[in-house]
């Protein structure tokens, strides 16, 4: 048993012993019988029912009636009642005893048996005193405790709880997708470990730094990094560890985190979520921020105060750095905010390389694909993405990682595990079918959307079915054409179904609120209406309600009636652009949906083949024939790896076999026939190898390829310029002589 084990054994003894003590001090076990009034035992003497009476002095006094149960040699430790000691009620008893004649054998029913023993000093009165004495040098022994603790207890809650790294294994290298962040705090771990170089020169160490970004970009990570590099002592806290119920708690706790500091100085402090203790101040709408506000005094302070706190950087991470006092971002305190950004398609390729290290991953995966439709992915997202498609590998018994378990990781990352258990209805499919054939059509007729990659009629998250597109590239800017053709394809699901059906489902709610959020920023945020133009009705800070709980509208009434006009003027030229395009691909939809109900999902391959020409048919067969030559490769890995894994074990025979010869247990020829097998299944493995390495592609096989891919390329360049520009630009509206 280890020392904690023992010391909380020995803490359980002591509280049953003081249980005990408490039990058989305090509480009656019954054995006296019932508690009578003085009253109750003379009537009970006088009509004759005391058989037998048993007094302790100045204690009490217990009667056996007569017909008792209670047997005579088990009184007095049994009776059936007991009153207490009284001189006057004691005289009574013993004055009729006397006036008997104090005869102890009469078989008279008026002679009473009687025994009187003095008080005297009992084992049970010897021992309490001293159990006293131990129950309380054992409460003063746990008040001690309560009152040193520094971690746990009752008294601890003005200590800081920030909790102590130091041999840090993680390194700038550890991490992808953030090159300019690193080398802002590379200067960080400069100053810690050569401060003479900078103060040489006069320049003066970072107090602190503050690290913004959105969740998942990887800010502790960074801070993790810098105190291993530095290899300096790293305190790492939350900023609600600071805050509790009772009031200056949490400025007890500031300074507590900064006299821990100045003793492991040069050392990092990393507050994590600053934004929950250094919100602004004065920005309660009652009473209960002013705790709060003295803890971020008493952070000012100590970060540039009369005290001067010499090599102790203090780093911090947000999301909300718009909510932070002005205070705190002023330099001396915190000189240098750092946004660590998404990573763009380089940086995200970085990070799915480094999080693949340790899972084995198929041949034919395609980093930078992968790195180009995680397009908006943080590196939290990445590693999770990873994890999933492992475990779905796992599900499947595959020895390998694949590409379709990667492409369904993002899916689920983005939108929730798909719902093949539930129950759709034949009419229920078709709808969705074409819903989604709506989507994925305008997604490749509108010359400004991004590339469609999956459509699917599954159930996944809250939708009945999904159409996924990925951006080819990381663009920051959104053209006003591109959000056109985006409101344009997210109103082609309603629109299928009404040239279809010639009715519509409620299936477009989503639809219908994206469309119309694009189409309000265009208006109010982004200057994109032709009739209000370069004005700015909107803001793009998210509400901080302790600021903002009294803003109001910065326009009058009449704007707001015509900005909702120019919203849906937006929304209905689109939407009548989207259904022309629709109906002159009619084919197409109905082509898609029947591929859709036969396949239930398809990618961006068979989208193009389809659009392309090739029939149903034809897409079916080549979707046959992928998942035939998929689960061939799995077999023929799975066969590998069994091989592989057969001469591991035979290896360890061999090595526990040569241990059992040198010590005798086996004899020679029992080794040779170990090593036998070993080689067997080594030249097992090579041949299966070689077997693997001459096969070769026939070369009519590689010319019908070759032809296929030029096809293509024909096809994708003649598409391309046949394609129709419906490019909707303010010049073509106003050549139409719209105002």
């Amino acid at each position: 048993m280890d020392k904690n084990g023992k010391k909380k054994l020995l803490y359980l003894t002591l509280v049953l012993l003081l249980a005990l003590v408490v039990m058989f001090a305090f509480v009656d076990t019954g054995a006296k019988g019932e508690r009578i009034t003085s009253d109750q035992a003379y009537s009970m003497l006088v009509e004759g029912e005391v058989k037998e009476w048993y007094a302790v002095e100045n204690s009490y006094i217990q009667i056996r009636v007569k017909n008792s149960e209670i047997k005579e040699d088990a009184f007095p430790l049994y009776s059936d009642f007991y009153l207490d000691y009284t001189e006057e009620f004691y005289k009574i008893f013993a004055n009729k005893t006397i006036e008997l004649n104090g005869n102890k054998t009469s078989e008279d029913p008026t002679y009473i048996l009687f025994n009187t023993v003095p008080q005297g000093p009992s084992a049970w009165d010897t021992i309490m005193p001293i159990m006293y004495i131990i129950l309380g040098l054992a409460l003063i022994f746990f008040l001690f405790k309560m009152f040193s603790s520094n971690s746990k207890g009752a008294m601890s809650f003005g200590k800081s709880r920030a909790k102590a790294s130091v041999n840090i294994k993680v390194r700038f290298s550890d991490i992808a997708g953030a090159d300019e962040e690193k080398e802002e705090l590379k200067e960080i771990v400069e100053f810690l470990k050569n401060p003479a170089k900078f103060t040489n020169l006069g320049a003066r160490i970072p107090k602190g730094v503050l690290l913004v970004g959105p969740p998942g970009t990887g800010k502790t990570l960074l801070a993790r990094a810098v105190a291993g590099e530095s290899n300096v002592p790293f305190l790492n806290i939350s900023g609600s560890d600071f805050v509790e119920m009772f009031v200056g708690v949490g400025a007890s706790r500031v300074r507590d985190l900064f006299d821990q500091a100045k003793k492991s100085a040069p050392c990092i402090v990393f507050i994590d979520e600053i934004d929950a203790v250094g919100r602004q101040r004065g920005a309660g709408l009652g009473g209960g921020n002013d705790e709060r506000e003295q803890t971020l005094n008493q952070l000012l302070v100590e970060m540039d105060g009369f005290e001067a706190n010499e090599g102790i950087i203090v780093l911090a991470a947000t999301n909300r750095s718009d909510v932070l006092d002005p205070a705190l971002l002023r330099p001396g305190r915190f000189d240098r905010q750092i946004y660590v950004n998404v990573p763009d398609v380089r940086g995200r390729e970085g990070i799915i390389k480094i999080h693949a290290k340790n899972k084995p991953l198929d041949d034919d995966i395609d980093f930078k694909t992968l790195a180009r439709i995680t397009s908006g992915f943080t590196g939290a997202d990445i590693e999770n993405m990873l994890n999933e498609a492992a475990i779905l590998a796992a599900r499947a018994n595959r020895p390998k990682i694949i590409m379709e378990d990667l492409t369904e990781g993002i899916n689920k990352v983005i939108m929730g595990p798909q719902k093949k258990s539930r129950l759709v209805t034949e009419d229920d499919k078709k709808i969705t079918a074409y819903h989604e054939s709506g989507h994925a059509i305008l997604a490749k007729k509108l010359e400004y959307c991004e590339e469609v990659q999956e459509v699917s009629i599954i159930p996944r998250g809250m939708a009945a079915g999904y159409t996924m597109s990925r951006p080819e590239n990381d663009n920051m800017h959104m053209t006003f054409n591109k959000l056109n053709d985006r409101i344009a394809e997210l109103m082609g699901g309603r629109i299928a179904e009404e040239i279809i059906f010639k009715d519509i489902t409620t299936g477009a709610s989503s639809d219908i609120q994206h469309a119309t959020d694009i189409a309000r920023k265009m208006v109010t945020e982004w200057g994109m209406s032709k009739k209000f133009n370069f004005i700015n009705f909107g803001n793009d800070k998210e509400v901080f309600i302790g600021r903002d709980y009294q803003a109001k509208n910065s326009y009058s009434e009449k704007i707001a009636g015509e900005i909702d006009e120019e919203i849906k003027r937006i929304l209905d030229e689109n939407y009548k652009r989207a259904k022309k395009i629709l109906m002159e691909n009619e084919k197409y939809l109905h082509e898609l949906s029947k591929l859709l109900i036969e396949k239930e999902t398809i990618y961006k391959n068979e989208l193009d083949m389809l659009l392309d020409g090739k029939s149903t048919e034809e897409i079916i067969k080549h979707m046959d024939n992928v998942v035939k030559k998929r689960k061939k490769k799995e077999e023929e890995v799975k066969e590998e790896f069994a091989l592989i894994k057969k001469v591991k074990e035979n290896e360890v025979k061999v090595k526990t076999a040569e241990v059992f010869l040198k010590n005798g247990i086996i004899n020679q020829d029992e080794y040779n026939k170990i090593i036998a097998i070993r080689d067997l299944s080594v030249q097992e493995l090579n041949n299966y190898k070689d077997k693997k390495n001459k096969k070769q592609v026939p070369e009519n096989e590689e010319v019908v390829q070759v032809n296929e891919t030029e096809i293509n390329t024909e096809n994708s360049a003649e598409k391309k310029e046949q394609k129709t520009k419906r490019t909707y630009t303010r010049k073509n509206k106003e050549d139409k002589g719209e105002k």
